[in-house]
């Protein structure tokens, strides 16, 4: 059976959503979609008062309102009822919360290098063997997260493409460009990951930071 396809409307919703703040360029491509339609959704939806507009200092883009985040998970909650996948999306939520640690771990890992008498010194990145041993981590949870989106990119294929993503943030990573492991802006490992753990929650109506 074919994965769900969602309404365009909720996907440039929630393309804001996991963007933070994003061009309407990248919100289309986030999900395959049309740039010039998604401007045109968007400045609707800047009309009903979901998204707004912010330029500064050359750098700007849409992001959420407080009503364009209720809008957004009253979309996704519709939409699991519709299709009848919230089990699927739970379950991989259950699986995900320990890879979750772990990836957290590897990232401070990459980050935080202790040195004597500094246990919080930053990784200056002279350690191959330290970095090489964060690096193997990272591909570790990158293959989990591959195998855990399956079953929801397989019921809904707006989860689709995380696993390339990442894998391709990883392979820049291991030829030297260090900072996909964890830049903003950017589709790196750390962006990836969590756009992924934003994706869960907002679809099962939890908050972050609410998790046991």
């Amino acid at each position: 059976m074919p994965s769900h396809v969602s309404d365009t409307g909720l996907l440039v919703l929630h393309a804001v959503r996991l963007g933070g703040m994003i061009e309407a360029r990248a919100a289309a491509a986030r999900f395959g979609l049309e740039p010039a339609p998604v401007t045109e959704l968007l400045l609707d939806y800047e009309s009903c008062g979901w998204v707004r507009r912010a330029d500064f200092a050359g750098i700007g883009g849409w992001s959420l309102t407080e009503l364009g985040r209720a809008e957004n998970e009253r979309q996704l909650a519709a939409e699991l009822s519709s299709f009848g996948t919230r089990p699927i999306v739970a379950d991989a939520h259950t699986a995900f919360l320990p890879l979750n640690a772990r990836f957290q771990t590897a990232v401070t890992r990459w980050q935080v290098r202790p040195a004597p008498g500094d246990p919080l010194a930053v990784n200056d990145h002279t350690d191959f063997r330290w970095d090489d041993r964060v690096i193997d981590s990272l591909g570790s949870l990158g293959r989990r997260l591959a195998a855990l989106c399956t079953g929801p990119a397989e019921a809904m294929a707006r989860f689709d493409g995380y696993g390339g993503r990442y894998a391709a943030a990883l392979a820049r990573v291991e030829r030297g460009e260090r900072r996909w492991v964890d830049a903003v802006g950017q589709d790196s490992c750390h962006t990836v990951w969590f756009q992924f753990h934003e994706d869960l929650l907002a679809t099962l109506g939890i908050a972050r930071g609410s998790e046991s």
